[in-house]
């Protein structure tokens, strides 16, 4: 028997009751011990179209009971090797953008004190600026693995320069991560001008559009990207649930046709084993858009799925 914190058993105490904790874990204050750190970040202040992402850790959570320990596509037992806990949200400021972007980069300065891989649940995608800037910190530039409908290389919008469609632009400018360690996956839609998508391309980062990934596994290219980066680098990955088609995640801020399917997300994340992944974040589940639970749910699973991939993970 492991001596690991395992997500409270379906058998043991109905799904439907128990701690609203991510996968039923147990919740934890103090990051003594921790491997891994699961958070949420509750806020779309920092959305631009449809806003809800505020609820997004709590829906994530809610549909994560569904999840049980053992992987059986790939025979990961993540609990097994790891010790996680659920450390709650980060209290933010809901009435201020910048003001909610410090606390985050202040909050997770202090979680990456402790030698503990932090795995956050937004959220709109502005969180993982601050999140990058705390993450530089500790590690120095990173690769970086991100997953999105949008390349989110705006210069500024509405006049605010830290928003979740100018992350990217400002980490770059920032150097808060390797440009051509930069993997941009799912890309698609439009834009104002060419350059919405290819000025970033001249910075070094690497695109992969979605109508070129159409009917295509994601295996070989998650297998690329994992060899161009190689195991020592420190990674970080980052998934935003509307690089999916919204057939399969409606409920998000910005959706856009023609995106991926819940099996390539699968297949991208479990071909990146391997890297040195030193943090991840779901962004963007909006609850009020996801009247059946399923893109909360497909959240929680992806999330499950980065643990798997993490390091130290146990195979059965």
């Amino acid at each position: 028997m492991t001596d690991k914190n395992q997500p409270v058993s379906g058998n043991d105490l109905a799904r439907f009751s128990g701690p609203n904790t991510f996968m039923r874990l147990p919740s934890a204050s103090d990051l003594v011990g921790l491997d891994v750190a699961v958070l949420g970040v509750p806020m779309d202040i920092g959305t631009s179209w449809r806003s809800g992402t505020r609820f997004g850790p709590k829906q994530i959570r809610a549909e994560s009971a569904m999840i049980r320990p053992y992987n059986l596509a790939t025979g990961a037992a993540p609990f097994d090797s790891l010790q996680v806990a659920d450390i709650g949200d980060l209290a933010i400021n809901t009435f201020s953008l910048s003001d909610s972007l410090r606390i985050v980069a202040e909050s997770y300065g202090t979680i990456l004190k402790h030698n503990v891989v932090p795995v956050a649940m937004g959220g709109d995608h502005s969180i993982t600026l601050p999140i990058l800037r705390a993450i530089h910190a500790r590690h120095g530039p990173v690769a970086l693995v991100h997953v999105d409908a949008h390349a989110d290389v705006n210069d500024e919008m509405f006049g605010m320069r830290e928003t979740h469609g100018t992350v990217f632009r400002r980490a770059h400018e920032e150097g808060l991560i390797n440009p051509s360690k930069t993997y941009q996956v799912g890309l698609r839609g439009t834009g104002y001008a060419a350059t919405d998508f290819t000025e970033a391309q001249d910075w070094g980062f690497q695109q992969f559009p979605a109508h070129e990934l159409w009917g295509r596994s994601l295996a070989a290219l998650g297998a690329e990207i994992r060899r161009d980066i190689g195991t020592e680098m420190p990674v970080y990955v980052t998934y935003d649930i509307d690089s999916l088609d919204p057939a399969y995640a409606p409920g998000t801020g910005t959706p856009e046709i023609g995106g991926l399917t819940t099996p390539q997300a699968l297949e991208l994340i479990r071909a990146l084993k391997g890297l040195n992944i030193v943090g991840c974040d779901l962004v963007e589940v909006s609850p009020p858009y996801d009247t059946s639970g399923n893109t909360a749910l497909t959240g929680a699973n992806i999330l499950y799925e980065l643990l798997c991939v993490l390091p130290g993970v146990a195979y059965r």
